[in-house]
């Protein structure tokens, strides 16, 4: 009886509980959808703003070409001689009317005749620019948009001055009917258009043609004051009508970069276009919030229903899983363990035999030597006899490991092995390594490649703070016998058993590098 009113007041308590979850997830879900609605508003928001600064810096670059002229004009002015000077400037020139935009363009040489960049020019154009140079002969820099005959075009003019004292007056007109021809077939940004005009609002550049060299503050709702905008911003934005698309649009307008021009751009982007995203979005959020509140109740029935079962159910299965990790952690630990008995194995009679060789040659030749080679002998053969449990130990003992074991083969080979050991951060030899990391590595060194006095192998042991590198210089035997990897395939089934992924060997530019991360071990 006790457990049944037990278990009845745990299911009213779960019942409670899920009744409650499912209210604030419909009431969660409520507000996320209004949060997403607003974030989709201000994301819409941003991309109308970057879109509108992609097109303004898209037409400024564009429109800044045309002034490059100048720089090859102040070059030709600098390299030229009073004698080539005309002919400089006359090939330049002939050259700049080639493009299809400029129309006419002309230079004249202190006050002398003016030169034409072609002999196809009208004597009402000659006219109308030595007219123009007289009026504006003090003017250094100019950048207008003026009527010529039915077109419009934009005349760029510039005065240089020589270190001599040399004047060049140069100018050239560019027809913004071809100009706008050209910009539509370029133009790949954003779905939107853009508009320039200049301080009186003469219309420079419009999508549509009919509307160049009109007033854009008579033909559009667009008025002096949109030039108007904050230095924080350095442009302005508001929704009116276009004159253009005749719908509604979120309008854009800043100065353009462009060299003495005070011109202005506006970019126009349709106001359908941003918020028909923010439409859908509150069309699916609503729909979410619909279906969730559906799903939350039918899980409720079947969660309820299945309570008790799904409990039992995990708690076999968390107890399986823990059994399954218990026995894997096992299998690989044995494996490492059986592996270093066999590197030990493998490792002690060929060493033990060379040592002892070694020695027997020392005792006759010097005593003291011979001496402390039995000594870092029997403390080596001390350190591999008793390895530790868990395949790892500090860096600071395998080091201390290996000073020994360097002194014992420099003992055998004299001048013919080099090595260095090199301490970039102190605090890395309090962490831990593979158990005969470095032992592994060095041998592998001496054993596949030659070392002679003339040639002598070299190995450095750099320690950083994070790993080991240890690299010699390869000189591959000949007749070398066939690498079994045993050692290197230790190495890398214990870091896999610390979940080290970052061991690896590579052989580049005449060296061999083995890359030995280090085991924290937290207590």
């Amino acid at each position: 009886m006790k457990f049944r009113l037990k278990n009845i007041t745990s299911r009213r308590a779960f019942l409670i509980y899920v009744i409650v979850s499912i209210l604030v997830t419909v009431t969660s879900v409520y507000i996320l959808s209004n949060l997403i609605t607003d974030l989709t508003e201000k994301s819409n928001d941003d991309l109308a703003t970057r879109n509108f600064f992609k097109k303004q810096e898209f037409l400024s670059e564009e429109f800044s070409k045309f002034w490059e002229q100048e720089k090859r004009i102040e070059h030709v002015l600098k390299i030229s001689s009073s004698a080539n000077l005309e002919n400089n400037l006359q090939l330049l020139s002939s050259l700049q009317a080639n493009n299809k935009l400029v129309v006419n363009n002309w230079f004249q040489i202190n006050d002398n005749a003016i030169h034409y960049g072609n002999n196809f020019i009208s004597d009402e154009i000659k006219n109308d620019v030595k007219e123009f140079v007289l009026q504006n002969k003090n003017a250094k820099d100019l950048s207008l948009v003026l009527p010529q005959g039915k077109e419009w075009i934009w005349r760029i003019y510039f005065k240089l001055v020589s270190k001599n004292n040399t004047t060049i007056k140069y100018g050239y007109d560019i027809n913004l009917r071809l100009l706008h021809s050209y910009i539509s077939k370029i133009d790949k940004t954003a779905s939107n258009y853009a508009f320039i005009f200049d301080k009186k609002g003469t219309c420079v550049y419009h999508p549509e043609i009919a509307f160049l060299g009109k007033n854009i503050f008579k033909i559009s709702s667009f008025s002096p004051s949109d030039t108007i905008y904050s230095k924080k911003e350095d442009f302005s934005k508001r929704t009116t009508m276009s004159e253009f698309l005749k719908m509604d649009v979120v309008r854009f307008t800043t100065k353009m970069n462009i060299k003495n021009s005070n011109w202005f751009a506006c970019v126009s982007i349709p106001k359908i276009y941003v918020d028909e995203n923010v439409t859908l979005i509150k069309k699916y959020t609503t729909l979410i919030y619909s279906i969730t509140t559906v799903m939350l109740l039918l899980i409720f029935y079947l969660f309820s229903y299945a309570n008790r079962r799904a409990y039992r159910e995990k708690g076999i299965v968390i107890k399986e899983k823990n059994k399954l990790l218990v026995e894997n952690e096992k299998i690989i630990k044995e494996k490492a363990l059986i592996q270093l008995q066999q590197l030990k194995e493998q490792i002690n009679p060929h060493f033990l035999f060379n040592s002892l060789n070694s020695l027997y040659m020392l005792i006759g030749s010097d005593i003291k030597v011979a001496q402390k080679f039995t000594l870092n002998l029997s403390r080596i053969y001390r350190y591999l006899i008793d390895p530790p449990e868990k395949n790892i130990v500090l860096l600071k003992d395998e080091l201390l490991f290996i000073e020994k074991y360097i002194f014992l083969q420099q003992t055998r080979f004299k001048e013919e092995l080099f090595f260095s050991i090199e301490i970039e951060n102190e605090a890395a030899l309090s962490k831990h390594i593979p158990y005969l990391a470095f032992q592994i590595v060095v041998e592998n060194a001496i054993k596949h490649n030659t070392a002679t006095h003339e040639s002598p192998l070299t190995t450095k042991i750099l320690i950083q703070e994070d790993q080991v590198i240890i690299s010699n210089n390869l000189q591959k035997k000949l007749n070398a016998e066939p690498s079994t990897k045993f050692g290197l395939n230790y190495l890398n089934s214990i870091y896999h058993y610390y979940a080290k992924i970052d061991f690896k060997t590579s052989e580049k530019d005449g060296y061999f590098v083995c890359f030995l991360p280090l085991i924290s071990i937290h207590s």
